[in-house]
């Protein structure tokens, strides 16, 4: 069986808020396979909106939290395949670093079964997928260089 090869573009957000003069991230768990999967809320480029439009949307939809753009932080690259369509997907996601701005997570999509806000240590360790821990990573560089 012939796979064709397609690419897809998408984007996300770190979003950060402090709490008691510790920085949190918001994190959303999705159901695979029955399980939760812990990861940073991302979504497709739409036609006519640019990375950082769709990062600012799908944070606002996935996690009921309305942010700020502060810095890009960088894109991963992963395949994956879909053997129904017999597509092996190339996937591109561009990330941003939010600020907060306001919001509840009770107010998160369908798509999502859960938003939570964490410390950021405790979000490295529920985290699921390696190539979000090292954004994660890279958004906490970012804080000391700046200052926070």
């Amino acid at each position: 069986m012939r796979y064709r090869t397609a690419r897809q573009v998408s984007s996300g957000g770190v979003i950060l808020r402090q709490q008691r003069g510790r920085f949190q991230v918001c994190l959303i768990a999705r159901r695979r396979e029955g399980a939760l999967v812990w990861g940073l809320p991302k979504g497709h480029v739409e036609p006519g909106e640019d990375p950082p439009a769709t990062a600012l949307r799908e944070v606002r939809e996935e996690t009921g939290l309305v942010g700020e753009l502060t810095a890009p932080l960088g894109s991963i690259t992963y395949r994956f395949a879909v053997q129904d369509e017999r597509v092996r997907y190339v996937k591109r996601v561009h990330f941003f670093l939010l600020r907060y701005r306001e919001g509840d997570t009770a107010h998160h999509d369908d798509e999502v079964e859960q938003a939570r806000w964490l410390p950021l240590d405790k979000a490295l360790t529920l985290l699921s997928y390696e190539n979000e821990r090292k954004v994660l990573r890279n958004a906490m560089r970012h804080l000391n260089e700046v200052g926070g």
